[in-house]
């Protein structure tokens, strides 16, 4: 779902870029209005699992590969004005440093996976839980609104990508980016995301929203403090009696485990859909849009989470203790900085 530099108009781009800045504005408002310190901090692991989370490639049937995001999981622990600075964060490191998702289209990838992502999948999942649940239907709606959610920023991104041949042609009529309209791009993007992407993200969110829960890192979520209760006892979920430091610390190891199996990611072969290289679409299209042959292009430092001749393993796993290390210090310094 990473929207790579070229694919969308630079008019588009611009437009997406705008709505995401009074967004960006307000949950920087709301985080210093409502967030303490320990929570602002919190958001450095959560923007930490998001980046790793999105590192585990998975395929799909044609040879194409998806990922789960966490934005729900991030919104449900956070909140959604924090999951979207978060997710935001972590894409941006992406693109920078790694070259996964454009630097023009920075806006629209926040768009889909910080703005429609966490806002939808949260509230859907306030809504399945206004009232007091056991922790088993707390799950469930974690797993209901994240398959919601993702499939709702997927949603996004096939229009996205199926407006622009409809909007920006040449003299000639030849699509000047995306040559791919809403008929392709629509089936093809929610193909996958309704089905093994989709399913991706429920399990990614509701097993590290239980590890929280157990561990006690759940005593910094946001709705923590609402009547949530199991089943048996009537007593307040496991993980908000526990000691939240040493909740923390056990997130911080589930973070450092995530991270020695990302090259299971490396499995997946094929590239996503609407990722793909200049040659990729010319041999699939039987063209290379102008946009595209002469558009905007960024040399990553670690392009595809590679380093150097290092194996493939070793730069993966590099990659993503540089980017997990470099999103918790980021939002420790963000909590020095903002938090009442």
């Amino acid at each position: 779902m990473h929207i790579p530099d070229n694919y969308l108009s630079p008019q588009t781009c611009a437009v997406l870029t705008a709505v995401m800045v009074p967004a960006w504005a307000v949950s920087i408002h709301k985080i210093r209005k409502e967030l303490p310190k320990e929570k602002v901090a919190m958001m450095g692991a959560a923007a930490a699992l998001s980046f790793i989370g999105m590192m585990f490639n998975v395929p799909l049937p044609g040879g194409t590969t998806g990922h789960a995001v966490g934005g729900t999981l991030a919104a449900i622990l956070l909140g959604p004005y924090a999951a979207c600075i978060s997710i935001s964060t972590a894409l941006l490191l992406q693109a920078l440093l790694f070259g996964d998702g454009g630097i023009l289209a920075f806006g629209a990838n926040c768009f889909n996976m910080a703005l429609v992502l966490p806002f939808i999948g949260c509230a859907l999942y306030r809504l399945l839980t206004r009232r007091a649940v056991t922790e088993k239907r707390r799950i469930i709606a974690a797993g209901v609104a994240s398959y919601v959610g993702i499939n709702a920023a997927a949603l996004c991104a096939a229009i996205e990508f199926g407006i622009q041949p409809m909007l920006f042609r040449n003299a000639a009529g030849i699509p000047l980016y995306c040559p791919y309209g809403l008929s392709v791009s629509i089936p093809a993007m929610m193909g996958g995301h309704l089905t093994i992407f989709g399913i991706a993200e429920v399990v990614f969110t509701v097993l590290i929203l239980a590890f929280c829960d157990r561990v006690g890192a759940a005593d910094f979520t946001v709705d923590s403090g609402r009547s949530v209760r199991t089943a048996s006892a009537g007593s307040p979920l496991r993980g908000v009696r526990k000691d939240s430091a040493s909740g923390g610390r056990k997130l911080g190891v589930l973070i450092a485990v995530l991270i020695i199996f990302t090259p299971v990611g490396l499995l997946a072969e094929g590239t996503a859909w609407g990722e793909w290289s200049t040659e990729e679409v010319a041999s699939a299209a039987g063209f290379t849009p102008a946009g595209m042959a002469k558009g905007f292009d960024w040399s990553a430092l670690f392009p595809d989470y590679s380093v150097g001749s290092l194996p493939p393993w070793f730069g993966y796993v590099l990659s993503a203790v540089i980017g997990a290390a470099v999103l918790v210090i980021l939002f420790k310094l963000f909590s020095q900085k903002t938090a009442r």
